[in-house]
C-alpha cells in the first residue's frame, strides 16, 4: 500500500514520483506523514534558535536548501533541492534559482536602506518566496520559518504567530492564511502582515 494523501485548501499535489522519495516507508496516511514531518521541523527550529545567524549566512541559495533539507530530509529523499516538475503554482522550474538568487538581493538591499519596517519586510520575503515556490512539498513551512528567521535573528523582533495554529490542517485559519497570500499576490501585502500576527 502506497501513501495516500488528500491535500487541504491550497496546498500543492506530489506527483507520483515525488511521493517515491518517501524514506519511512510505512507512512501511508496524511496524519501519519504530518507527525513525522512535525517532528522533524521541530527539529529544525531547535537547531535556528541556537544559531547566530547573519544576513549574509541567510540570504543565500545555500540556506533556503539547507534549512528545507533540516525540516524534512528525515522525510522525503527530495528534501533540500529545488523542485523537477512544474507545479499548479510557482515558478517554472527553470527558474528558480534565478529568481531566489533576485530576492536574496532584493532582501539585503532592504535590510540595507531600511525600504520596509521589520514585520512588512520579512512578509514580503516569506510572500515573494512561496510565490517561487522551490521545493516540491513544505514551502509554506519553509517560507514561514524563513520569515521567522529574518524578523528574530535579522531584524531582531519577536517571531510571527501565524493564527497560533498548525496551518498543515483544514480548518477556518488555514483558509484565512491562503486567502492572505492570494490577496498578496493580488498585490495587498495587509491581510497577510495581519494574519502574521494573528
Amino acid at each position: 500500500m502506497g501513501l495516500e494523501l488528500e491535500y487541504t485548501y491550497g496546498q500543492t499535489p506530489l506527483e507520483e514520483e515525488e511521493k517515491e522519495g518517501l524514506l519511512i516507508k510505512h507512512i501511508t496516511t496524511k496524519k501519519e506523514l504530518d507527525e513525522f514531518e512535525q517532528h522533524n521541523i521541530e527539529k529544525a527550529i531547535e537547531w535556528v534558535m541556537v544559531r547566530k545567524l547573519t544576513m549574509d549566512n541567510v540570504l543565500n541559495e545555500g540556506f533556503a536548501l539547507g534549512l528545507h533539507k533540516r525540516m524534512l530530509g528525515e522525510v522525503w529523499n527530495w528534501a533540500g533541492k529545488f523542485r523537477t516538475s512544474n507545479k499548479n503554482i510557482g515558478v517554472d522550474k527553470l527558474q528558480i534559482s534565478t529568481d531566489l538568487y533576485q530576492l536574496n538581493q532584493d532582501c539585503k538591499y532592504w535590510i540595507g536602506n531600511k525600504t520596509y519596517n521589520p514585520d512588512t519586510l520579512a512578509i514580503t520575503y516569506k510572500h515573494r518566496i512561496v510565490k517561487i515556490h522551490p521545493f516540491a512539498n513544505g514551502n509554506g513551512r519553509h517560507s514561514r520559518l524563513m520569515a521567522d528567521i529574518i524578523i528574530e535573528k535579522l531584524l531582531d523582533h519577536r517571531i510571527f504567530t501565524w493564527g497560533k495554529v498548525d496551518l498543515t490542517q483544514k480548518g477556518n485559519e488555514r483558509k484565512k492564511y491562503i486567502d492572505s497570500i492570494i490577496e498578496a499576490d493580488n498585490g495587498s501585502i495587509q491581510p497577510l502582515l495581519e494574519f502574521a500576527r494573528s
